[in-house]
């Protein structure tokens, strides 16, 4: 009997080989002035194309949307250029590839944004920190976007995703996950506005169905996928309360009347939250009947673990994100059941080719 993961699916317009997807992961490696993706980038996402559907790191929609140093963008012609060759590499090895689009909103510091502060739904900083050309600072107290900003910066995300395609990607992922500008927007801790945009999740969750139908009116819902992170607690500023797992069923309930809506990327906790009142352990498990759509579970997978969550019912695909950066033939791998290598956690961020494209292959271990 086949191997569940290995078995293939449809997943929005694209029918694919498995169901082993790489998630995205910040990779800082877009060293350059302009913010592009480089041909080591492609070199990357090159080698792993074996994957059912990559999903890339979080590439910003604006400079306003830049919180990391080396993060590449997609809002510049040069920059889908740099990206142009990243789907080729991927393509030329018939792979598919996703572009997660990004705005990380309070998750920045003034250096990014010559002086001023960085954005958010409300003027409250997430005390965390960043990573900036300086090192790691502690974030910058944000402002409040007008409503007028807003809309400018659904505009910019429906940009990023015309510009993704033209960069010949399969389709796009929106970011509205891990603290960053969306899911500030959904919860209390970051969120105080009295306006259209706070309050009721109705309006905390406005900006984010607004930016959905804009991308999907202009390049097609079978190319949209979103990310949700609904028990993300204590890191990027993001605290669970009352109101945060109902804001999250709500928006993945809502997500069903968008029929042909590529997916949606579930993550399951990033720490242990047993202790955390109000807090989600079984992710897949909670959501998989409120979200009838194709379904992507993250974190922490081993293949059992994933095959068995497809096997279960309670997500279509499982995606894998340290064990790609250390194995680029990981799909090979699962095939052989083979060992994984295991990732250098030291060379994540980091320039050049160390730790990102020199890790071995089944083939090249002989």
């Amino acid at each position: 009997m086949k191997n569940t993961l290995l078995k293939p699916i449809k997943i929005g317009r694209m029918n694919l080989p498995n169901r082993v997807f790489m998630s995205p992961m910040t990779r800082s490696r877009a060293d350059n002035p302009e913010h592009q993706a480089t041909p080591l980038i492609a070199e990357y996402y090159g080698q792993r194309a074996s994957a059912g559907l990559i999903i890339t790191e979080g590439s910003q929609v604006s400079p306003q949307a830049v919180g990391y140093i080396h993060t590449p963008g997609i809002y510049s012609p040069e920059q889908v250029e740099g990206w142009k060759g990243v789907t080729n590499a991927v393509h030329k090895k018939n792979g598919h590839i996703f572009c997660q689009l990004w705005h990380v909103g309070r998750i920045s510091h003034t250096d990014f944004h010559g002086g001023n502060p960085p954005v958010a739904p409300s003027a409250i900083d997430a005390h965390d920190k960043v990573f900036t050309p300086d090192g790691f600072k502690k974030t910058s107290t944000p402002r409040a976007l007008t409503v007028e900003e807003i809309h400018n910066t659904t505009r910019d995300f429906r940009d990023a995703a015309m510009h993704a395609v033209d960069a010949g990607f399969d389709g796009v992922e929106i970011h509205s996950a891990n603290g960053y500008l969306f899911h500030q927007f959904f919860v209390n801790c970051a969120n105080t506005r009295r306006d259209d945009y706070g309050g009721s999740r109705e309006n905390k969750t406005r900006f984010f169905f607004e930016t959905l139908d804009t991308i999907g009116k202009s390049i097609g819902f079978d190319r949209v996928g979103v990310r949700l992170n609904p028990s993300a607690h204590g890191f990027f500023g993001i605290t669970i309360d009352q109101d945060t797992i109902p804001a999250f069923e709500y928006i993945a309930e809502r997500l069903n009347d968008y029929k042909n809506l590529a997916y949606v990327h579930f993550t399951e906790p990033l720490a242990p939250v047993d202790n955390v009142p109000f807090a989600m352990k079984d992710i897949a498990k909670h959501f998989r009947p409120r979200y009838r759509g194709s379904l992507i579970i993250n974190c922490g997978f081993r293949a059992e673990s994933a095959k068995r969550v497809i096997e279960e019912g309670l997500a279509d695909t499982v995606a894998f994100g340290k064990p790609f950066i250390s194995n680029p033939d990981l799909v090979e791998r699962i095939v052989a059941g083979a060992k994984w290598n295991r990732w250098d956690e030291a060379t994540f961020y980091t320039s050049g080719p160390k730790g990102y494209t020199d890790y071995p292959t089944l083939k090249e271990e002989g």
